[in-house]
């Protein structure tokens, strides 16, 4: 059973049909998306022509049985400490929306499936790359 907690660039990437996004997508048995994420496409969605369809097809791809809302809660926030620390130590920050995201997958046991390369800095994160 594969499991994942989606990045933002990977929603978009499968609305616009991406086929390896698309093709990776039938693989997982779970599909984790969380508050950062469903943030970040709101605010993407603001002032667009299509706001409202983006967000009804959000909401459809959110009530599809493999896809699950992943609540961040106090111990989302200590995980996130944890990494962000981790990183300044190591001197390799990343985007504070990453950090959340990369939490919330490592507090679920969930591995996150982004475009982005900088997650492979956060350690015990399992990342799947379509780069």
């Amino acid at each position: 059973m594969r499991k994942v907690l989606i990045d933002t660039n990977v929603y978009t990437a499968f609305k616009r049909n991406v086929p390896d996004i698309v093709n990776s997508f039938q693989h997982f048995d779970f599909i984790g998306i969380n508050i950062t994420v469903i943030a970040e496409l709101y605010a993407g969605f603001i002032g667009s022509k299509k706001e409202q369809t983006n967000r009804l097809e959000l909401e459809r791809f959110m009530d599809t049985p493999r896809v699950n809302y992943i609540n961040n809660d106090m111990d989302t926030a200590d995980f996130y400490a944890r990494v962000f620390n981790s990183l300044k130590k190591k001197g390799s920050p990343i985007p504070s929306n990453d950090i959340w995201i990369a939490a919330s997958a490592l507090q679920n046991g969930l591995a996150v499936f982004t475009l982005d390369k900088h997650f492979r800095y956060v350690d015990g994160l399992i990342v799947i790359n379509q780069y």
